[in-house]
């Protein structure tokens, strides 16, 4: 029976080299002379640091271009609020989600429930699993799924017939 994966993943290593062009970027440029701006990582969780909010804001626009530039997919990024450090110095957290949630998965099913279609869908953990009769109608499923969830990056993987 032919089936497909609705997965949301990203590119780790695709995260780290931009955030390695965003460190490389605000230690170059003039405005961010002498200033204490930079992004660490770890694994899926991104902190922006800087001197003041405005640089943060302009820190976080060059790490969604570099992002962007690099495939991964900005409506991913959670970010969370502005956090005063030591001094005048703040931060912000900014986690990469990855894997589809269970509310998002079961809009996505109820979708394709809600649809008419001779498919059923199931959630698999952090992936939603579809099986159907024919090919043709699981290349529908995946244009109606496209059409329908905008607000978060979808992947379709695991093909099978």
């Amino acid at each position: 029976m032919p089936s497909f994966d609705i997965v949301s993943e990203v590119d780790k290593q695709e995260v780290r080299n931009a955030v390695d062009q965003v460190n490389k970027e605000v230690s170059t440029r003039f405005d961010f002379k002498g200033s204490d701006a930079r992004v660490e990582q770890a694994e899926y969780v991104l902190t922006v640091y800087a001197d003041t909010e405005f640089q943060l804001d302009q820190v976080q626009d060059i790490l969604a271009q570099k992002l962007a530039k690099r495939g991964v997919d900005v409506k991913c990024l959670d970010t969370g609020n502005v956090e005063k450090v030591s001094g005048n110095k703040v931060k912000r957290s900014v986690t990469v989600k990855t894997g589809v949630e269970t509310e998002l998965a079961k809009k996505i099913v109820r979708v394709i429930k809600d649809s008419k279609m001779k498919v059923q869908a199931s959630i698999q953990g952090d992936s939603v699993r579809v099986s159907g009769a024919k090919r043709d109608i699981l290349q529908e499923a995946i244009a109606l799924v496209r059409k329908t969830i905008t607000d978060f990056p979808l992947q379709f993987q695991n093909f099978r017939d």
